[in-house]
């Protein structure tokens, strides 16, 4: 898109929009974001864009005086990184990403599989999603030692960080509900079709904001850091040689099995309750160890 608007130099967000297939709302987010990249030490060569009543006005910084190339590891890089975004909820087959990438795989002679993995289940529950048929289902939680038994009426389909989660009606509750998709040990259908209603996918790193979980402050070492793209935190600040982060806490299980992958220069700071959580876990690990003649 940058390119083709250094070429023009003024054109309105409208015809932008059209010629690019977005709303006017997402490209002006998207160019907002452009204005804040640039060339290194990037002070003096940002990209020169910006929007004054409807046009587009645009400048010529030094990245753009040359045709761009990919080199083939590039292409493949972002052919692979693409087909896997295509895979996921929401992703269109024919739109204008997918057409993108067809003409990026016939330059590349592409021999390209991409095999996005997903929970068994999966196809079952968004089939369901997309008819608003009611699925019975075995479901194991995080906080529970015993899998319950109920019936669920899955609306849509989401991925975070890797896993993938379905916001449901939860008759047995009696309210939506999120579950993760890789914990529903069993789903069948019942046979009841429910009324549509419309759900939409929550933003990525929000929608554990309403969910009323405990916190810890953990301070963990420089090769820890995976918590944040994995779990859901609310602040990661440098701490000396490693850092001081803020999760949201399924249940104590889960946060003593967390201390354990993260090892013994992992602790947790707050709150007080579970400050020594770390020690006795790793001090239970080591009493079973010794009890099996490990």
């Amino acid at each position: 898109m940058l390119p083709w608007l250094m070429e023009r130099g003024e054109v309105s967000v409208a015809e932008v929009a059209e010629r690019f297939e977005l709303s006017e709302q997402e490209l002006v987010r998207d160019l907002e974001l452009a204005s804040m990249c640039g060339l290194p030490p990037f002070v003096d060569e940002m990209v020169d864009v910006f929007i004054d009543e409807g046009i587009i006005f645009t400048g010529v910084p030094r990245l753009f005086t040359k045709p761009l190339r990919l080199t083939a590891p590039e292409g493949f890089a972002l052919l692979a990184a693409a087909r896997v975004a295509m895979a996921m909820p929401g992703g269109e087959g024919n739109g204008a990403l997918d057409r993108a990438l067809k003409k990026l795989a016939d330059a590349l002679g592409d021999g390209l599989v991409v095999d996005t993995p997903t929970p068994a289940g999966t196809d079952v529950v968004k089939a369901a999603a997309d008819e608003c048929a009611r699925l019975s289902i075995t479901y194991r939680s995080a906080q529970a030692e015993q899998a319950t038994e109920r019936e669920i009426t899955p609306r849509v389909v989401f991925v975070d960080r890797g896993a993938w989660y379905v916001i449901a009606d939860d008759h047995l509750r009696g309210e939506e509900r999120t579950f993760r998709i890789d914990r529903i040990e069993r789903a069948e259908r019942t046979g009841v079709i429910d009324a549509p209603r419309d759900v939409v996918a929550p933003a990525i790193d929000s929608w554990f904001a309403d969910a009323d979980l405990p916190t810890a402050v953990l301070q963990v070492p420089a090769s820890g850091k995976w918590v944040e793209e994995r779990y859901p935190t609310t602040s990661v600040t440098p701490d000396g040689d490693g850092w001081r982060i803020e999760v949201s806490v399924a249940s104590e299980g889960w946060l003593r099995e967390l201390l354990l992958r993260l090892g013994a220069k992992a602790r947790v700071l707050s709150p007080p309750e579970w400050v020594s959580l770390g020690a006795v876990a790793a001090a239970g690990l080591l009493a079973r160890y010794d009890a099996s003649g490990g």
